[in-house]
Order: C-alpha cells, then structure tokens, then sequence
C-alpha cells in the first residue's frame, strides 16, 4: 500500500480537471492505496504568491508531497500550458521535492490544440522536481465531461478508457516502487 497525493490546481470548485481526478483517485483507493488530496485554491493565496513555505497550511501542502510515495498532478489548460496556480505551488517547492516518486500527470482542456502539453509544458516542469519515474499522462477534453443538475460528473466513454489505462500503468510503477523497497528492507535486516 501506497500513499499517493493528488494535486487539484483547478481554481474552480465545479472542475472537470477536479473530475478526472476524483476517477483516478476512486481507481488508487480500490487497488488498496491511501489517497491523499491537496487542493491548491484552498492554500491562503499572500502566502502561496509569497511562496512562503513557513505559513501553516503551504508547510502543510509541502510536507503532504514530501511524504507521499506518489503523485498525480491535475490541471486545467490555458494558453497551451498548465494552469498557473499549479506553477506556483511546484515553485515554492525543494528543488528535489518528488525524488524517489512517481508522478502522473493529467489535465484537461476545451481544445484538442493542447493535448501536447501534458508532454511539452507540464513534464517538463516535473522533471525538473527530480522524481524517479513520470508515468505517461493524459489530457482529457472538456467535452467529455458531463456534470448533471443533481451532481454527478460522468466521464465519457472515450476519455474513460484511456485515463483508467494511464492510471493502471501509474498503479504499475507504485507497485514495483513498493516491491524494490520491501526488498532492500529484508536485505538491511538480515545485513
């Protein structure tokens, strides 16, 4: 079992980045690990612009991310890039914040002219986090999420299917993280 942190850094509570997110989170929880959400438009905003990693709740955030095994970072698309709020969060971070983790990264956007930048714009950023592995993301469109009046979001079919696969192939590399450790423990206890 592994704890993952999702990061929402959609600054609108009726999100279908938060949507998609709340899909893979309900996947992690099944295949058995402990999910833990960060929702970014809840961190105070002076000290989050500030990148003022003393304040309370971005000490809080930071240390929910430091002691994750796991990350999957959401975001809306603007301008042909990630959301800015997720920018800044990742900002105020230790330059090796996702070390030793693996990340999945998935965003949703209201064209298909973006799809690329869960590849050009957001991995890059990542990787600059140093974590160990990037697991293939997705970028889901606008229009395959549905909200209906009495509150249920349902995911089309045609973004279903491949975000269930992303979030297998992620579940895949959580797992092999958790099988290298158990093993380098049973080695540090018989050494």
């Amino acid at each position: 079992m592994a704890v993952i942190a999702t990061i929402s850094s959609s600054p609108s509570t009726r999100s279908r980045t938060d949507a998609v997110l709340s899909t893979i989170a309900t996947q992690l929880q099944r295949a058995g690990h402990v999910v833990v959400p960060l929702v970014l438009r809840d961190l105070p905003p002076g000290p989050l612009l500030k990148g003022d990693a003393t304040d309370p709740d971005i000490a809080l955030a930071v240390a929910t991310i430091e002691a994750a095994d796991a990350v999957v970072v959401s975001t809306p698309v603007y301008k042909a890039a990630y959301g800015g709020l997720l920018k800044t969060f990742l900002d105020l971070l230790p330059q090796f914040a996702l070390e030793g983790k693996a990340v999945l990264p998935v965003a949703t956007g209201g064209t298909l002219a973006h799809v690329l930048a869960v590849d050009y714009a957001l991995r890059p950023v990542l990787a600059s986090l140093a974590p160990s592995a990037i697991a293939p993301g997705w970028f889901v469109l606008a229009d395959h999420v549905t909200f209906f009046d009495h509150g249920e979001v349902v995911l089309a079919e045609v973004a279903q299917r491949p975000v269930h696969q992303v979030t297998s192939a992620f579940l895949d590399i959580v797992a092999g993280y958790a099988l290298v450790a158990a093993g380098y423990q049973r080695r540090e206890a018989v050494a």
